[in-house]
């Protein structure tokens, strides 16, 4: 929908000088605003409380103790539309390397319990991110299962996929069985369009779905449709060495997210869901 200046005008900002649509994923809608020679970047949410943005805000507080990030700066809603007002970054080119580093520095971030201060409600569900001390019953009960219960409402499941989406859930509960999987800080949505190089030729991470687990939960999203490339992983493996058997591992952790895209995008994301499947 377009929005006017009489919306624009009820904002917590003066003298707001010009507003135009920018592109901001296909979640909400986006604007620059220039007011007073400064700019600003907004997301709208029609027909939201506020408290839409809530999860947003505290991941990009959360992620920014450590990393880069856009700071949140007004959120409220107008005209029964919730919005979200960032700080405006201005694009730039970096190194991969520094990027790598960043992540690593984020993962450093580490809490007592898995999970996060608040749920968080996508396209298809709630995401359940209440604390639990245990990593693998995190995983599988407030993740892998609602995500799979919503594909089979939808009819995005099969027999096939159910017995080897068992036998994937127990190779991942033997291997962490008496592990010690330390919480840690994660993005929880890490593929190419949510990072970005601005001002200073610095990294930046936006867009966070923030949550305490195990860090190649993280790394597995880098890995589902790329823009990651060697020196990122090179600079992160210096900082923060990855455990040996790492390419085994993530297999289980790709399959979240392309479940994910199953659910919201239908069976064209069929073929890679059962490629994992099919290793268990």
């Amino acid at each position: 929908m377009s929005r006017n200046h009489q919306w624009f005008s009820q904002l917590p900002i003066k003298n707001i000088n010009s507003y135009q649509p920018v592109s901001g994923g296909d979640i909400n809608e986006a604007y620059q605003i220039t007011a007073d020679g400064k700019r600003y970047f907004i997301k709208v949410q029609p027909n939201h409380p506020a408290d839409y943005f809530r999860h947003e805000i505290n991941g990009l507080k959360a992620l920014g103790q450590a990393v880069n990030t856009p700071t949140p700066l007004h959120n409220g809603v107008i005209n029964g539309d919730a919005y979200l007002v960032l700080n405006w970054l201005d694009e730039s080119t970096g190194s991969q390397a520094d990027l790598g580093r960043a992540v690593a520095r984020l993962h450093q971030q580490t809490n007592d319990q898995f999970g996060f201060i608040d749920n968080h409600q996508t396209k298809a569900l709630v995401k359940d991110n209440s604390w639990n001390n245990s990593w693998t019953d995190f995983y599988v009960n407030q993740r892998l299962l609602p995500e799979v219960k919503v594909a089979a409402d939808r009819g995005r499941w099969n027999r096939w996929r159910e017995d080897h989406f068992q036998q994937m859930v127990k190779q991942f509960q033997q291997y962490y069985h008496g592990r010690d999987i330390k919480a840690r800080l994660l993005h929880g949505d890490l593929w190419a369009g949510n990072f970005m190089f601005a001002g200073d030729h610095e990294p930046y991470l936006i867009d966070p779905d923030a949550v305490y687990g195990d860090w190649e939960f993280d790394l597995a999203m880098t890995t589902v449709f790329g823009g990651f490339d060697e020196d990122f992983y090179h600079a992160y493996n210096a900082a923060y060495p990855f455990t040996p058997g790492i390419n085994d591992r993530l297999p289980w952790y790709r399959f979240y997210y392309l479940c994910m895209h199953l659910v919201l995008f239908g069976e064209s994301y069929g073929p890679a869901v059962d490629r994992i499947l099919s290793q268990y």
